[in-house]
């Protein structure tokens, strides 16, 4: 899947200047290049094309930004990420192609296509980025060699990821399966909440062990406006966009327990602890949980896949045309960077759920 290429860590070692003759090539991966031109062409369909752009912005949850009057030109971190891209790109196609002897065919490349447009869909949705046009739009408005490059790439990923044996492939089948084995993951739950200030936390413990009711705890202790109804803040389904952090946030305490361990919020300027205790579960039926469903399988697969992708880019030998910037080494592994300049964000990096100051959830 192209996602799973994107949300790649980047690891390389051993980068050589294989197929570079002045500026006539812009990136190079063991030998695979991209031309300054094609790469320029790409860049200036980015400028030219508003739905292309958001939708690519949104599969990468990194927008390409544009600078400059008129928004004619990307800027120079825009740059750097669509680079990273097409590094990644190639040296999963060399791996599929050179080491399992694998071309995709035109069948694969038709169904890489509709998967591509799927997940361009999908990225978009979650995002929540309004794009203009469809992705089979944004796919055209590609210049000929980028969309080819996009499309394969895409058919050689979903190839590679059929071939992890932790991977699950994403049938109807399969989907209906992984929800019937873990239908816990997808019950409904109502939960209950209690903002405790820090100078509270030794008396909430103690009231705690007690034995004191959810109900009671958040009565007592809990300075957010729901502790006068007991603590109650609400149901959350697997539609709901909180769904995922609400999960998480209840792991695995018992129903009608606030855990041992709180979490942290900014409430009211200060920072303060936050119990979050499931009240109940309902189990969700499959037609409500299968989009959840779908993601938690992606995401499955691509923490399965970035272990033999970052074995393949460590293997990769990388160049770049310094006016892309230069390898350095970040906090997620070796990347480009553009020196001197800050990172830049734009209108489609807003696809994470932001924890308000008052509530914990949206």
């Amino acid at each position: 899947m192209r996602r799973v290429i994107l949300l790649l860590v980047l690891a390389v070692i051993g980068a050589g200047w294989y197929g570079f003759s002045g500026s006539s090539v812009a990136v190079a991966v063991n030998g695979t290049s991209v031309s300054e031109s094609a790469l320029r062409a790409e860049l200036h369909a980015f400028v030219a094309n508003p739905g292309l752009y958001c939708y690519m912005s949104s599969l990468a949850n990194t927008a390409i930004d544009k600078q400059g009057a008129g928004n004619d030109t990307v800027t120079a971190a825009g740059e750097a990420a669509w680079a990273n891209l097409r590094v990644e790109g190639i040296a999963i196609d060399q791996y599929v192609a050179t080491t399992l002897k694998h071309h995709p065919s035109a069948a694969e490349l038709a169904s890489a296509t509709t998967s591509l447009e799927g997940e361009l869909a999908q990225a978009a949705a979650q995002t929540s980025n309004s794009c203009p046009g469809t992705p089979a739009q944004a796919l055209a408005e590609m210049p000929a060699e980028m969309r080819a490059a996009q499309i394969e790439d895409q058919a050689s990923s979903v190839y590679l990821v059929s071939r992890l044996n932790k991977s699950v492939a994403l049938t109807a089948a399969n989907i209906k399966k992984y929800y019937q084995s873990h239908l816990a993951r997808y019950d409904t739950l109502c939960v209950s909440v209690a903002v405790v200030a820090p100078t509270s936390l030794s008396a909430f413990a103690a009231s705690q062990a007690q034995g004191l009711s959810v109900a009671a705890l958040a009565k007592k202790y809990s300075a957010d406006k729901s502790g006068a109804s007991g603590g109650a803040f609400g149901c959350y389904p697997p539609s709901s966009s909180s769904f995922a952090s609400v999960r998480n946030d209840v792991g695995t305490t018992p129903v009608g327990h606030f855990p041992a361990s709180p979490l942290s919020i900014s409430y009211n300027g200060g920072t303060y602890a936050l119990f979050v205790a499931a009240t109940s579960r309902t189990p969700t039926p499959f037609a409500k949980a299968e989009g959840v469903v779908i993601s938690d399988i992606q995401a499955s697969n691509s923490t399965a896949a970035n272990n033999v992708k970052a074995t393949i880019l460590y293997a990769a030998a990388v160049a770049l045309d310094p006016a892309y910037g230069r390898w350095g080494l970040g906090s997620s592994g070796p990347s480009i960077f553009v020196p001197g300049l800050p990172t830049q964000s734009g209108p489609a990096s807003t696809g994470q759920l932001t924890t308000a100051s008052t509530t914990p959830y949206q």
